[in-house]
């Protein structure tokens, strides 16, 4: 699959000179704003632009001589010219979106540059999926660059994907036209223990001279987190702290600073930059997740530069964080990033640097969004049959697959629950003292289950677990097939029955997310694409979206961005303790643990 049809430099060269030297016409100038110039941060009033072939031909004081009979005259009216916003690492199934429609939701926002790891599809239908989201991104009007997935499953040993990634998967992805480097190596222990595997992968990209992206989710700044840095990554997203920032860019790793739908991380690192005074080019802002409620109501880069700003950043060098600083980690400062000649000529209009308003946004040089609104389209893929059938229960369910049985017989047993921490990735392992009747766990006091149910290979398998801090209360379930990274289906409920037509609903409808209260459906959002992402628009998942969050307040929960909370529980690289299609593991020793204490 081609890309779009934009030039290279070097193919339109000629008609760039041509253009900045007034021989030529400009196929667009935008006249009289305030170029915002992040090479050298400073912000230039009463300059032009002139646009060839999508890409910026002159950029100085007066482009009269760039301008003919056709050519096409924008009015900035004194407006701030800003280069197009770049999000230098999320993950688009966040969204629940295909790569089409998320490129739908944010080009109004600003969005025309995305770096996007596929990790999420990788484990549900291994290269053919990544190959899917990468084709249909090529075909975007933005800019949207594919990392290879570098971890499937993210914890060899303790879970089981749909599929597996390894380094012959990377070398083969490494000569796709839309590849921009590895994804994040969340499996840290196997690169600091020195695995061959991991390192192969890394090496893959190093050799295709690509960049590696970074995950080391572990407050460790010791010998570990050295030996990280050691094997490769060029930068990391799970800094929750200023010194987590200072200790990434001293060892020449991209701090990537990120504002999702449930990460608030820039405030409490940003400091590095504002306070401390460190050198700026080491950081990057990002946004990792974001769900479509997010996108559609609040924003996306735009969200997060606005956010950096108000914690005191200087506009323009958050600027810098969202365009040129993410362009430059990628090889591609000469490409796009800057408002500058040759690089692709994605352009935002906006009246206040501060709240930042998108007025106007051109990508490529074609106008993709005036006044919050898109003017362009977003073309979409044919999805194959293959995935859009990827929920495999192997079984209807019922009841008593969901029946946690005490290992002896006691009227109270000490259980290891999860605990979920609101608005932030790791959770704690907690140890509660929980009622047994008639031989069964019967959970109480803020106390839920959790079920975590294999759906790649129909095996039946249904794994039981505790968990705490949601608040639910009455007789419910919940269920979602995003359930990161090996997006098996968890299940979460204080009803075994509705916990069971939970999970048989969604291998009904092939994926998605569903709540169930007092034995009625309240919410359903379907996800047919990999049980990961809808093709619908943006705003009709929102809408579906909200009635889940509404369904799950109905059920008793208050957490901020529960859903998120909800889809992270199996996520085996972050602590404290996450449940797999094979037990409990506790993630602080990466190994598994029994649910009960001393019952021997």
């Amino acid at each position: 699959m081609e890309q779009t049809s934009l030039k290279t430099w070097a193919e339109c060269a000629a008609r760039l000179v041509a253009v900045a030297a007034g021989r030529e016409a400009a196929d667009t100038v935008i006249r009289g704003g305030i170029w915002v110039n992040v090479h050298t941060r400073e912000t230039l009033e009463g300059h032009d632009l002139a646009i060839a072939d999508g890409r910026f031909a002159y950029c100085g004081p007066d482009a009269s001589h760039c301008i003919g009979p056709d050519t096409e005259i924008v009015e900035a009216q004194g407006r701030y010219m800003i280069p197009g916003l770049c999000d230098g690492h999320m993950h688009i199934e966040s969204g629940m979106l295909t790569p089409a429609e998320f490129a739908a939701a944010v080009i109004p926002h600003g969005t025309t540059t995305m770096f996007t790891d596929p990790h999420e599809i990788a484990n549900v239908l291994g290269l053919p999926g990544v190959r899917l989201m990468h084709d249909e991104g090529l075909i975007q009007p933005i800019s949207i660059f594919t990392q290879m997935p570098s971890c499937a499953p993210s914890a060899p040993g303790l879970e089981t994907t749909g599929y597996e990634i390894g380094p012959d998967d990377v070398a083969e992805a490494m000569s796709w036209p839309g590849i921009i480097g590895l994804g994040e190596m969340m499996n840290f222990p196997g690169v600091v223990n020195g695995s061959q595997q991991m390192l192969a992968e890394i090496a893959q990209t190093q050799k295709a001279g690509k960049t590696v992206g970074g995950h080391y989710a572990s407050p460790d700044l010791g010998p570990n987190f050295h030996a990280y840095a050691a094997g490769g990554p060029a930068d990391d997203h799970e800094g929750t702290c200023e010194a987590d920032a200072i200790a990434r860019v001293r060892q020449g790793m991209r701090s990537m600073m990120r504002l999702g739908s449930a990460w608030y991380d820039v405030e409490t690192q940003i400091t590095a930059v504002t306070k401390k005074g460190l050198d700026p080019r080491g950081f990057i802002l990002c946004t990792d997740d974001c769900h479509s409620g997010t996108l559609v109501n609040d924003g996306h880069m735009n969200r997060v530069v606005r956010h950096a700003i108000a914690c005191g950043c200087d506009p323009v060098i958050a600027l810098q964080m969202a365009t040129i600083n993410t362009a430059t980690h990628f090889g591609l400062e000469r490409e796009l990033g800057s408002i500058a000649p040759g690089r692709r000529a994605d352009v935002i209009l906006t009246s206040d640097l501060e709240t930042l308003p998108i007025e106007w946004v051109m990508a490529q040089g074609k106008v993709v969004a005036e006044g919050g609104t898109i003017t362009t389209e977003c073309p979409h893929l044919d999805w194959p049959t293959d995935a859009r059938q990827t929920v495999r229960l192997g079984k209807a369910l019922d009841a008593a697959d969901f029946e946690i049985h005490a290992p002896i017989q006691a009227e109270q047993l000490t259980a290891n629950v999860i605990g979920v921490v609101e608005n932030q990735a790791p959770t704690k392992a907690l140890k509660r003292e929980v009622q047994v009747e008639q031989g069964l766990i019967s959970p109480q006091g803020g106390i839920a289950q959790i079920a975590l149910v294999e759906r790649h290979r129909a095996t039946g398998v249904v794994v039981n677990a505790l968990v705490e801090g949601f608040g639910y209360t009455g007789e419910m379930a919940m269920a979602s097939t995003v359930a990161h990274d090996s997006h098996h289906m968890i299940v979460i409920g204080t009803s075994r029955e509705m916990m069971a037509k939970a999970a048989n609903r969604l291998g009904e409808v092939g994926g998605g997310v569903t709540v169930w209260k007092d034995d009625a459906e309240l919410a359903l959002v379907e996800l047919p694409i990999a049980g990961l992402m809808s093709d619908s628009p943006a705003k009709d998942v929102a809408a579906k979206a909200d009635q889940m969050v509404a369904a799950m307040q109905a059920c008793g929960c208050t957490l901020n961005n529960a859903y998120m909370q909800h889809s992270l529980l199996a996520l085996v690289v972050i602590p404290e303790l996450r449940i797999s299609d094979l037990g409990l593991v506790d993630v602080t020793k990466f190994e598994m643990t029994e649910l009960f204490e001393d019952t021997e």
